[in-house]
């Protein structure tokens, strides 16, 4: 069956932008690149794919852009996608992004139940095409499908330095601007099967990975609409950050103590400039879900770790080829026709097997180095 999208625009191309273009032409994608400040991106083969300047903030460019172009993929920062998911909705063009922004999601989530403009075809809105949300609920969800009844369901994500230093612990190789919205923006979680907003950086808790000793707590923006989807079907759903231990001390210490909350520019400047990116990062995903299978209690784990890998004839941190890939997994799926072909995309509703089954998807069977999948009585 011949795809539906053959043509797409990445715009950004930066940390995650960047490999996400490479991995859409691996995947026999024509791309083209959109950056306020392009340079050239080499395929794997040494071919250069097209790449052209423009500032977002200019309509009529950004919509020119679109011309001839089937889907979008936004890797630009948060505040800025829902000018191109606008633009995207107006010329009939799929949609996909990275964000964990609620407010921006939820705007796309009103222009997939507008109708286009006459002449405009009806097209997919897929956001949260990352790892959190994005990945984690897509494992969440494929577990949860095997239970008769789901008691929880726990998803955690950390994007952490192999070879963590000072109090901290951390590096920024992810927008600081996003970190520090996660660690201050309420969150939503289902308490009791209902939904519930609760403050960021608390109910700490322990977890061990491959023997590594990490602390979790709640962050805002990782569920996604997961909490909409599974209100009234599961007693308890929540997402956490994974770090090293001491770490969200240390942030209440900054935002609470030190009376930092409302300077949010001037905190992500900080802490970029204290614990700037490192090329020697782990991303680890855990997931668990617990319920009654087969009359019987039961709990199953998903926990994964992943390196850098090299891609193309160049190595790509761990963060950035896991968001990348799991982007790029969706676009082909919708393409191939394995989801909708308009309206809006939970991440919820994408099956893991489906997405691990793609080109770009298969990444993270290939390079995991921890694939523990436990399935154990509690």
């Amino acid at each position: 069956m011949a795809r539906i999208i053959n043509q797409v625009a990445v715009f950004g191309l930066g940390k995650v932008g960047e490999l996400v273009a490479l991995l859409l032409a691996d995947a026999g994608f024509k791309v083209v690149g959109l950056d306020a400040a392009p340079r050239p991106v080499l395929t794997a083969d040494g071919v250069e794919l097209e790449v052209r300047p423009l500032d977002v903030a200019d309509d009529a460019s950004l919509r020119e852009s679109l011309r001839g172009v089937d889907a979008v993929v936004s890797c630009l920062p948060y505040h800025l996608n829902v000018t191109v998911a606008e633009a995207a909705h107006d010329a009939g063009v799929h949609y996909f992004d990275l964000t964990e922004d609620v407010a921006t999601t939820q705007r796309v989530l009103e222009l997939s139940r507008t109708r286009p403009p006459a002449g405009r075809a009806q097209s997919t809105f897929a956001p949260q095409c990352g790892l959190a949300p994005g990945l984690i609920g897509i494992v969440g969800a494929s577990l949860a499908e095997g239970f008769d009844e789901i008691r929880s369901i726990e998803l955690k994500v950390g994007a952490l330095p192999q070879n963590p230093t000072g109090l901290l612990g951390y590096a920024f190789n992810w927008s600081a601007e996003g970190v520090v919205n996660e660690y201050l923006n309420d969150c939503e979680v289902l308490r009791s099967g209902h939904r519930q907003m609760v403050p960021a950086m608390t109910e700490k808790e322990r977890v061990f990975i491959g023997g590594i000793e990490l602390e979790a707590a709640l962050t805002s923006g990782g569920l996604g609409t997961m909490c909409e989807t599974y209100e009234g079907r599961v007693n308890r759903l929540d997402y956490k950050t994974l770090r090293y231990p001491g770490h969200f001390r240390q942030m209440h210490f900054l935002f609470d103590e030190l009376n930092l909350r409302d300077q949010r520019e001037l905190i992500g400047g900080l802490l970029v400039d204290a614990k700037p990116p490192v090329n020697d990062d782990i991303v680890y995903l855990h997931a668990a879900v617990e319920g009654v299978k087969a009359a019987a209690p039961f709990r199953e784990n998903y926990v994964r770790g992943y390196l850098p890998i090299e891609i193309g004839g160049r190595i790509w941190r761990a963060i950035s080829w896991t968001t990348a890939a799991s982007a790029v997994a969706v676009v082909e799926l919708v393409a191939d026709g394995r989801l909708a072909g308009s309206g809006f995309v939970k991440q919820e509703d994408i099956a893991l097997s489906d997405l691990l089954d793609t080109r770009a998807g298969r990444l993270f069977d290939d390079h995991s180095t921890i694939t523990q999948s436990e399935r154990a009585l509690t």
